[in-house]
């Protein structure tokens, strides 16, 4: 059976599990288990290439600059961004090797520090909408307003936080060393936490101050590399529609055109599962294959058809 090209997206729950604390050592055992699913994709006869996410560990490394303020300049985002591609993509990388080993597996693992190029005059960046980072008083709020130039919010009660743009992804700069690494048989990670936001200016790349929504990113990464399947895993077994209320529904296919109409009717949430049913069908309109959503540990399950939600033209 010839090889499919899988692109695999891992949500926050592969990292880091609900008031857990963020320690490496916590991370790290997460992804172990991460890699022992993602594994059996390899066994199925799947190449597979892994996209994941970092809105968490972003937020950390934020706070620790900005205890550490006075001693040492915080970095940019972008370059926060790149920190936590790399930190991750080694762990993740190290689980998978050790996974693999113990399979007797022979395969190659590699992980890519990756630039996403976004449009500058893209609207988002008179719009900044995605908050990050730790949460301050009002008056810290105002003092970063002024003298930072940071859009600030007030979040849920909870206190200010900044809001930085989100903007579309566009092209994926290290799409031919991607292309390759998948030609020469190595399982990649790619596009950690949306891509690292670049535009170009006077035909050379600059990082911007955003964060790309990690499954629209995934998605670009998808049809870029052609694959086979786009497959997003979170922590929730199939996509429901009117969740949380007496008459939720489990959802087990659609049709593009049946997401689209419930995204309309307003099912998903925009901070959770709205991104993914987006990023889902731009896939499928743009390629004609399918996508899936289901949870990491059913992926098995869900590949044989016994659960998930799949998502067809």
């Amino acid at each position: 059976m010839a090889e499919k090209l899988a692109i695999v997206a891992i949500g926050g729950n592969a990292l880091s599990q609900p008031k857990e604390s963020p320690t490496a050592e916590n991370m790290l055992k997460n992804l172990e288990n991460t890699a022992k699913c993602l594994v059996e994709l390899v066994k199925k006869n799947y190449k597979i290439v892994i996209t994941h996410g970092n809105g968490p560990q972003v937020g950390n490394i934020l706070v620790q600059q900005d205890i550490a303020k006075e001693v040492i300049p915080p970095f940019p985002l972008d370059v926060n961004g790149a920190m936590t591609q790399g930190y991750i993509g080694y762990m993740i990388s190290q689980m998978l090797k050790n996974v693999l080993t113990a399979e007797h597996i022979e395969k190659d693992v590699s992980s890519i520090v990756t630039q996403v190029l976004v449009d500058k005059n893209d609207p988002a960046f008179n719009n900044p909408s995605k908050p990050i980072g730790p949460f301050y008083t009002e008056e810290e709020a105002n003092t970063f307003i002024k003298e930072k130039g940071w859009s600030m919010v007030e979040d849920a009660g909870r206190g200010w936080r900044r809001v930085v743009p989100s903007p579309e992804p566009l092209e994926i700069i290290e799409i031919r060393a991607i292309k390759q690494l998948v030609r020469d048989n190595n399982i990649t990670i790619a596009a950690g936490g949306g891509g690292i936001p670049v535009v170009k200016e006077e035909n050379k790349l600059k990082g911007v101050e955003g964060v790309i929504d990690k499954d629209r990113a995934s998605a670009l990464l998808a049809i870029e590399l052609d694959a086979d399947e786009f497959i997003i895993l979170t922590a929730v077994e199939k996509v429901f529609i009117n969740f949380n209320k007496p008459n939720q529904q489990a959802i087990s296919s659609m049709t593009v055109n049946q997401a689209i109409q419930y995204m309309k009717e307003g099912h998903f949430s925009k901070g959770s599962m709205l991104p993914k049913i987006e990023a889902c069908t731009n896939f499928v309109l743009k390629t004609g294959r399918s996508a899936l959503i289901t949870d990491l540990t059913k992926l098995v399950d869900a590949l044989e058809g016994k659960t998930g939600t799949i998502i067809t033209k």
